[in-house]
């Protein structure tokens, strides 16, 4: 295999073989990253495809200031994201905006496989699933969050706090953890 920068040069100089090439090495990673904020794997695969596209039509503009791989990752949870800006600004919170609204738990996760815990994030509301994501994954901030989903700090807050209360309890009622109120934990 070449060196990235070849197959980065490649790539500018729109040579397909340079082109898969980067796909290659990149496109498993960023599919785990599209599965994460998608509702199913067809939805995954498109913002996989839609998320590369821009990486060949944008990749003049990376300036080598951080990896390669982190830049693309960007590209791929702005393009998740803009897939459902839309539905996330259409769509009300529910009527809980504190976070001592939903209490805090001790999750025993030791016996949770990956896939399993994928599966239920997939299961969220779209809106509270980007914002988990966003915030538990990638860490962004609430402040980033607000700015780039373009909704309030309080309600990337919100989203965030009821998704966690919803992953909890999805996964007590699927007998996947067992939890305690932390009030009872000394």
């Amino acid at each position: 295999m070449e060196s990235i920068d070849n197959i980065v040069k490649g790539c500018l100089n729109n040579r397909r073989k340079a082109q898969k090439q980067l796909y290659d090495l990149f496109a498993a990673k960023m599919y785990g990253v599209c599965l994460r904020y998608a509702r199913n794997r067809e939805d995954a695969e498109d913002i996989l495809q839609e998320g590369f596209m821009i990486v060949f039509d944008k990749l003049h503009t990376f300036k080598k200031k951080g990896s390669l791989e982190g830049w693309i990752k960007r590209i791929i949870i702005n393009t998740a994201v803009q897939k459902y800006r839309e539905k996330i600004s259409n769509l009300v919170v529910g009527n809980m905006h504190n976070d001592s609204d939903y209490p805090e738990r001790a999750v025993d996760y030791d016996h949770i496989q990956l896939n399993e815990l994928i599966e239920i994030i997939r299961s969220l509301p779209v809106q509270y699933r980007i914002v988990f994501n966003m915030y538990a994954v990638e860490g962004y901030s609430h402040k980033e969050i607000s700015n780039i989903l373009k909704i309030s700090e309080n309600t990337s807050r919100s989203n965030y706090a009821r998704a966690r209360y919803m992953l909890i309890e999805k996964l007590k009622n699927e007998n996947l953890v067992s939890y305690t109120s932390k009030a009872l934990v000394k």
